[in-house]
């Protein structure tokens, strides 16, 4: 059983930055499927950034182009999401979810958006950005 643990949240004023970070408890470099969604209440769960742990594909959310960036140290099974020029929009419940290779390429490349697809999730970090 993976266990995937955010931290790095918190509240920051418009144009800010944020690091999050979300530790694994397994050896990234065997390849995990991982992405960082976020979720506000009464909305869908929304993915924004994502990136393979076994080489260095990722993909970003529209709406995260250009501020965002999310990164992997595999000798800390760790990966971080830099979150730049925040906006009272990106207020959410940040949560990282990952699915363990080789299974997961199956999928991933196309869907890795569909948070139904990850098996793993942490627990959440909240992130609030006022104006």
């Amino acid at each position: 059983q993976v266990q995937l643990a955010e931290s790095g949240g918190g509240s920051v004023q418009t144009e800010g930055s944020l690091r999050l970070t979300c530790d694994v408890s397994e050896n990234t470099r065997s390849g995990y499927c991982l992405g960082w969604f976020r979720q506000v209440p009464g909305k869908e769960r929304e993915g924004v950034a994502a990136i393979y742990t076994g080489g260095d594909k990722t993909y970003y959310g529209d709406s995260v182009k250009g501020r965002f960036t999310i990164s992997q140290d595999n000798a800390k099974n760790r990966v971080y999401l830099q979150m730049d020029t925040l906006q009272p929009e990106d207020t959410g419940m940040y949560f990282c979810a990952a699915d363990r290779a080789p299974g997961c390429l199956k999928w991933w490349v196309l869907r890795h958006w569909k948070s139904d697809e990850y098996n793993y999730w942490g627990q959440g970090t909240q992130v609030t950005v006022s104006s």
